[in-house]
C-alpha cells in the first residue's frame, strides 16, 4: 500500500472561542470569534435509527461547511497559501490516533485541550486565525471531523487557487527537479494555473513513478516498470503469471 508523504511540492506560473451551545435540530448560526464569518450549518440529530450512510452524509456537509468558512477567512486576509500549509500541520499532528483521542475525550477539560493546542500552535507556527479555528473545532466537538475537513479544504483550495493536484508515487522518493518536470507536464495537460505535487511511496511499482490527477485521481500516467512487465506478460500469454 502506498505511503503517503507530506509537505507537497507546489510549482506555480487568542482568544479562545466563548464555550459553545450545544447542538439542536435547528439550524445553528456558527460565528466565528476573530476575522470569522457566520454561516448556517445544519445539524439535524435524529434516533437512534439514523443509518450510517446518513450520518455520513451529515458529517460531509459539516466538514465542507468548515473548510469553506476557513479557506473565506484564509481569502480575506491574503493567507491562502500558508492556510494551507497549517491544515497539513494539522492533519499531520492529528493522525496519530493517541493525540486525536486526547482531543475527542468528553471527559477532559476543555481548557487543557486548548493549552495542548497552543503548546501544538507554538512549535508548529500555526496562524492564530487557524488555531482559532482548532479551538471552535473542539468547542463545538466536531474535531474528529479534522481529516475530512482537511481534504474539503484541499478541495476549496485548489478551486480557489486553480490548482491541479498530481499524486506521484514512486518507490524511492524523487528528486525537487524531477518532481518540478512533472508538474510542469501536468500543467501542459490540464492548463491549470498551479499544479501542486504530493508523493507517495509504493515499492510494488518496481521501478519509475505513475502519476494521477484529475477528479479524484480519475486520470492515469503509469511510468512504472511493474506496468511494463505487465504488458510484456500479456503479450506472452502469461497472465496468470504473478507479478510481485
Amino acid at each position: 500500500m502506498a505511503a503517503m508523504q507530506h509537505s507537497p511540492v507546489t510549482f506555480q506560473s487568542r482568544s479562545p472561542p466563548s464555550a459553545a451551545k450545544s447542538l439542536s435540530n435547528k439550524p445553528l448560526n456558527l460565528s466565528f470569534s476573530g476575522n470569522f464569518p457566520s454561516f448556517r450549518l445544519t445539524n439535524k440529530v435524529a434516533g437512534k435509527s439514523r443509518s450510517g450512510a446518513s450520518s455520513a452524509r451529515m458529517s460531509a456537509t459539516a466538514a465542507g461547511s468548515y473548510a469553506t468558512a476557513l479557506a473565506d477567512v484564509a481569502k480575506s486576509n491574503g493567507t491562502l497559501d500558508t492556510t494551507a500549509e497549517d491544515v497539513e500541520k494539522i492533519e499531520k499532528v492529528l493522525s496519530d490516533e493517541q493525540v486525536l483521542g486526547f482531543f475527542c475525550n468528553p471527559t477532559i477539560d476543555i481548557e487543557k485541550k486548548r493549552n495542548v493546542l497552543d503548546e501544538i500552535a507554538k512549535t508548529s507556527g500555526i496562524q492564530p486565525h487557524t488555531m482559532n479555528f482548532l479551538n471552535i473545532l473542539v468547542d463545538m466537538k466536531r474535531i474528529d471531523l479534522i481529516k475530512e475537513i482537511a481534504k474539503e479544504f484541499e478541495l476549496v483550495y485548489n478551486r480557489l487557487t486553480d490548482t491541479e493536484l498530481a499524486v506521484v508515487s514512486s518507490v524511492v522518493k524523487l528528486e525537487s527537479e524531477h518532481l518540478a518536470q512533472i508538474a510542469k507536464q501536468v500543467q501542459k495537460l490540464t492548463g491549470a494555473k498551479n499544479v501542486r505535487i504530493k508523493t507517495a511511496i509504493d515499492p510494488s511499482l518496481v521501478a519509475g513513478f505513475t502519476i494521477r490527477y484529475g477528479s479524484g485521481g480519475s486520470k492515469l500516467i503509469d511510468m512504472s516498470v511493474k506496468k511494463q512487465l505487465e504488458e510484456i506478460a500479456a503479450e506472452l500469454e502469461l497472465g496468470n503469471i504473478q507479478l510481485v
